[in-house]
């Protein structure tokens, strides 16, 4: 297999609130930090990407916010521009006004032709060699196949011309494994866990893009073993060591307890979830397990710390 930051571009998804960009900005940072010329785009032009570097708001014009790495947000509507101008080689005149107006109205109607203009982009950029990787912060699990699959639903509707000839090269991008990958974000939560496997179920049925790994996020850590549990057991089904306690610290130990206990119940009602996943998934794709930070907020320590993490699971 491809390892992951081998590739050329990598599409980043996942359920609501799990993380997607946390990942996607890590994983980015990583690439940056071991050398590698990368672009992290936001697809969400409404996102919060810049907060995970603590810079200011990204715009679709690229720019350099650490050494390697450069940030920008989709624009539709410039990509188009730039996409008539650079790809079909039209005049200024034509890319203009009506043509933005028509271009609302079929995107409206037909499937596909918005998402292309986004896909388009990142491709054009690996096509160009810009970059030595693109990390997408992409849309979320219930659009990402719609998205992924955008040259493909343009080849069905045009036979011939400059737009099939340009979905060609689009499709060669995303369906070779060795330059385009899909990560997947999951929580270890019944509705993420579900969700993730009916996405690499489509992506499987529905596209040729390839599963590169899935990241469980916010996975809690094992802070007591058997033995320490076996001793909250017995104190919690004995209530005579706690009356020997002086009454002032009593009150504390037993708030300790409890919650020792319930971080135990926590990360075992999780692990099935995660024996569910495994259990689930093709055992040559990697499940990379980042670990739940207890910040108040995201920022470029959350950053450092999950990309970390990320070089340790995948064995930098």
């Amino acid at each position: 297999m491809t390892d992951l930051l081998d590739r050329k571009l990598i599409f980043v998804t996942g359920k609501g609130g799990v993380g997607k960009t946390t990942i996607a900005a890590s994983l980015a940072w990583l690439a940056a930090d071991r050398g590698k010329r990368t672009l992290v785009c936001e697809v969400d032009a409404k996102g919060n990407l810049a907060d995970f570097y603590e810079t200011a708001p990204t715009r679709f014009e690229e720019r350099e916010i650490a050494p390697r790495l450069w940030a920008m947000s989709m624009d539709t509507e410039a990509s188009l521009k730039q996409y008539l101008s650079l790809q079909l080689k039209l005049p200024l005149m034509l890319r203009i006004g009506p043509l933005a107006k028509m271009f609302d109205f079929v995107a409206s109607a037909a499937p596909g032709v918005r998402e292309i203009v986004t896909v388009g982009k990142l491709c054009w950029e690996v096509k160009e060699k810009h970059y030595d990787l693109i990390v997408v912060d992409a849309s979320a699990t219930g659009h990402i196949v719609g998205q992924l699959t955008a040259p493909q639903a343009i080849n069905q509707l045009v036979q011939v011309g400059l737009v099939r000839q340009q979905t060609g090269w689009m499709l060669d991008i995303l369906d070779d494994p060795s330059t385009t990958g899909l990560v997947v974000v999951a929580t270890p939560a019944e509705m993420p866990v579900s969700e993730t496997l009916d996405l690499t179920a489509r992506l499987r049925e529905e596209t040729n893009v390839d599963l590169a790994a899935i990241v469980v996020n916010r996975v809690l850590p094992e802070l007591f073993g058997r033995g320490e549990e076996e001793v909250f057991e017995r104190l919690d089904a004995s209530p005579g060591p706690r009356d020997q306690i002086d009454a002032a610290v009593a009150g504390p130990v037993v708030s300790l307890m409890r919650a020792a206990r319930l971080t135990v119940t926590m990360r075992r009602s999780r692990t099935e979830h995660l024996e569910r996943l495994r259990g689930a998934i093709d055992p040559n794709v990697p499940l990379l397990y980042m670990p739940y930070l207890f910040f108040r907020s995201h920022g470029l320590r959350a950053t450092h710390q999950l990309a970390d993490a990320l070089s340790a699971e995948l064995g930098y």
